[in-house]
């Protein structure tokens, strides 16, 4: 993708209300680019943003993911309201802390709608634009935890690994009408994430599991001592897209690093222990 260096670029971000979200729209806004901001709740989006930063180049939207008419119509409106689309950022998402044992059927299912489906319908309503102007940017916001998984969580990283398969895949398919895709993925950020009101528990845990509630604790305790700048992290994202043709995965944080690269060590010791026996269910050659 050619950023567009002779107008303002035009993005699409969902999830914007808070975390990286909102502060990747004080930004875009900041430098004067367009920006359709899509959220549950566009009295808290215009909130946040209060005496921060000129709205006059902003789009909020009221939109629920899952509903793919809702997504096409904010598409629509978007196309209408600036003249075209450049970037798409999938932010949209929440975390869930607990045993997989404990997860609800209606939890699953709220969860990939969110960071699965949500994502798809964004993807369907916006790729058709994108490759046929052959140009474009799709940013999808993933998190170290679609590359390794912990404990308790079991649900919010399916959904993450979920959404690095679909970003792999998108990649290489639209290479070839010159639409990047970056697949953004934070560690532990100073965001609001790990807040009471934010992160999911379950409806019904169970006493079988004290590590877990532990580690709930410990990371509702965290709050405000993370150690990502989301600040900096939107600036990241933002540099990398203007940028361009950067590598697949932006990682974002030290401690992400160091979650990635532990989890690269393990599976090449993996690789290496089975390098042997793996070739055994091959049929035999003549």
């Amino acid at each position: 993708m050619s950023f567009p260096s002779n107008r303002p670029a035009t993005w699409f971000v969902t999830g914007t209300s808070r975390g990286l979200g909102i502060e990747l729209v004080t930004q875009l806004l900041q430098r004067g680019d367009h920006v359709a901001a899509t959220t549950r709740s566009t009295e808290r989006l215009l909130s946040a943003l209060d005496g921060r930063v000129d709205t006059s180049r902003l789009l909020p939207l009221t939109v629920d993911l899952r509903d793919e008419a809702a997504v096409e119509q904010a598409v629509h409106q978007t196309v209408e309201r600036f003249g075209g689309l450049d970037v798409v950022v999938n932010n949209a998402g929440y975390g869930f802390l607990a045993a997989v044992e404990e997860t609800s059927a209606a939890e699953v299912r709220d969860m990939l709608d969110v960071q699965v489906v949500g994502v798809w319908n964004v993807l369907r309503a916006t790729l058709p634009l994108l490759r046929e102007q052959k140009s474009g940017h799709i940013v999808n916001v993933s998190s170290v935890l679609g590359l390794t998984a912990v404990p308790g969580w079991g649900l919010y990283c399916a959904g993450k690994f979920a959404l690095e398969g679909l970003s792999e895949a998108l990649a290489t398919e639209v290479a070839e009408f010159g639409v990047e895709v970056t697949i953004v993925e934070p560690g532990y950020f100073r965001t609001s994430f790990l807040t009471r009101d934010s992160l999911a528990l379950p409806t019904r845990a169970t006493d079988a599991y004290p590590g877990i509630r532990e580690m709930t604790e410990n990371h509702l305790k965290l709050q405000g001592a993370q150690l990502g700048d989301p600040v900096k992290g939107a600036a990241a994202i933002i540099d990398e897209v203007v940028r361009g043709e950067g590598p697949l995965r932006l990682l974002l944080g030290s401690d992400a690093h160091a979650y990635a690269t532990a989890k690269v060590d393990a599976l090449r010791a993996n690789l290496d222990a089975t390098a042997e026996t793996a070739p055994t269910t091959d049929h035999a050659t003549v």
